[in-house]
């Protein structure tokens, strides 16, 4: 790793931030077409080394481009992201452009929508240049499948981005864009976040909202973003957050609320001061509930010490957590029943080990399980309701493992404890899914190998804006934000 970075066809556009590149096409010093033919430059020069942008239509991107362009000329009124280009999960339906899941049974299907995330980007102007890659079926945070192989690290080309969101991690650290979107179910945000240097958030549930068609009472699984910087996820879910028909579970406040004044101008604070007289719990293990390992805890073990420096109030006195592996296994097994089951009847030769394994799980489900389940949730409510009466935050470790061998399905043990499945080595997000509270990673250094290790903030349901807010202030004292990889 190095500092300033990869070399391959970089421009004065590469390593600018959404919120700069958008302020420059609004300006008119650069164009929606010369910001998109810049990009696909990018692309072009490195995405052959890490298979992060799966699906292209550079001539239905251009002409998207250049319809922004002429009605930035006819004076009409223009998005907040008007003209950025920007690649979106290969997993999230985008009207017209192929969206597989990363499936061989769903290799040609083209949606006639887009997904409320999606429709609200473009909205505000977003063109879209392509669709970035993910596990098959978005099962599991190690990003592979059999239709476009194997996403790989921008900081390291033989190990893992993480997943599911690998290919729009990737993307960004590799300064294909500076921000993006993804989903979160099981840390599908935070881990590739953490293992590219990058900042990713999992809103609370209703932020940005699940609407029909889809089931609108999801809760498991959340729409957020990644990004380069904290400042840019904040810009995006001022675009994406809010109410929405069709979504009963809607947050009733605007996205609005996210352009708080020190997430849109950093600028006009001193580094650090956001996090002075928090209140934060941190455990890098979670009291002993995760097995970490040593490069890892090396690293997240030193960030209690940065956050009292910077003048909060640090202990050790975490809500027990205990009760989230079974709330969060039930719950996934019972949505991948919903998602899936069709898809594993129809050809399950053709469907990868893991999502049988789950849907079979979630099928054999029995009533006293689902029960216990729901309670498991309730104490889990009530642990988390009486922690964050006491604390504005919990900090722990965002992933239990360093990047891994890309070639490898999943780590198989942790500091010599045995991983049971693919979800086990997760747990350091998924217990945190299924408390309901955001969470977001952000970057706190880097292994002596040079690679990327990522802290988990976590705040109260609802709580997003002053999530981000705390996020920042750490990541401005933390001093790795700003480093990229060579490629």
């Amino acid at each position: 790793m190095s500092d300033p970075g990869a070399t391959a066809h970089e421009s004065e556009l590469t390593w600018l931030s959404t919120r700069e590149l958008a302020t420059r096409i609004r300006s008119g010093d650069v164009s929606a077409r010369e910001a998109l033919v810049d990009q696909l430059a990018r692309i072009d020069a490195v995405d052959g080394a890490i298979n992060a942008v799966v699906t292209r239509d550079d001539e239905r991107a251009l002409a998207a481009a250049d319809r922004a362009d002429a009605r930035a000329a006819a004076g009409e009124p223009l998005g907040r992201l008007h003209g950025v280009p920007m690649t979106h999960k290969e997993s999230t339906d985008t009207a017209g452009w192929r969206s597989t899941k990363g499936s061989p049974l769903l290799a040609d299907r083209v949606p006639e929508r887009d997904a409320l995330v999606i429709a609200r980007l473009h909205a505000a102007g977003v063109v879209m240049s392509g669709k970035t890659n993910v596990p098959e079926l978005t099962a599991g945070s190690h990003t592979f499948n059999t239709l476009f192989g194997t996403t790989t690290n921008p900081y390291d080309t033989t190990r893992s981005a993480g997943g599911s969101s690998g290919g729009a991690a990737a993307a960004i650290a590799a300064g294909v864009q500076a921000s993006g979107d993804g989903s979160d179910m099981g840390g599908s945000l935070r881990t590739p976040a953490s293992f590219t240097n990058l900042v990713g958030l999992r809103p609370t549930n209703g932020r940005i909202p699940h609407a029909l068609p889809s089931d609108p009472w999801q809760w498991l699984a959340q729409s957020g973003f990644m990004a380069r910087t904290v400042s840019d996820v904040a810009l995006l879910m001022a675009v994406a957050s809010g109410p929405a028909h069709g979504a009963p579970a809607s947050i009733q406040e605007p996205g609005t609320v996210f352009d708080h004044p020190d997430l849109v101008d950093p600028s006009r604070h001193a580094p650090g001061s956001g996090l002075a007289g928090l209140r934060i719990a941190v455990s890098t293990d979670l009291a002993g509930l995760l097995p970490v390992e040593p490069a890892v805890r090396a690293i997240v073990d030193r960030v209690g010490d940065v956050l009292a420096a910077a003048g909060a109030h640090v202990d050790d006195r975490i809500p027990n957590l205990a009760d989230g592996d079974e709330v969060f296994r039930v719950q996934r097994a019972m949505d991948f029943v919903a998602d899936y089951r069709d898809l594993v009847r129809q050809d399950p030769s053709r469907v990868k080990e893991a999502v049988r394994w789950n849907v079979d799980l979630g099928m054999r489900l029995t009533a006293d399980e689902i029960a216990d389940a729901r309670e498991a949730r309730v104490r889990l409510a009530t642990e988390i309701e009486t922690f964050f009466a006491h604390h504005d935050l919990l900090v722990t470790t965002t992933s239990q493992v360093v990047p891994f061998d890309a070639s490898l399905e999943f780590p198989t043990a942790i500091d010599g404890t045995r991983m049971r499945d693919y979800l086990e080595w997760m747990r350091a997000s998924t217990v945190i899914s299924a408390t309901g509270c955001p969470a977001i990673s952000v970057p706190i250094g880097v292994t002596p190998e040079g690679l990327p290790v990522g802290v988990q903030l976590v705040a109260a349901p609802g709580r997003d804006v002053a999530l981000l807010l705390a996020a920042q202030a750490l990541e401005e004292v933390a001093g790795v934000a700003g480093l990229r990889p060579t490629l």
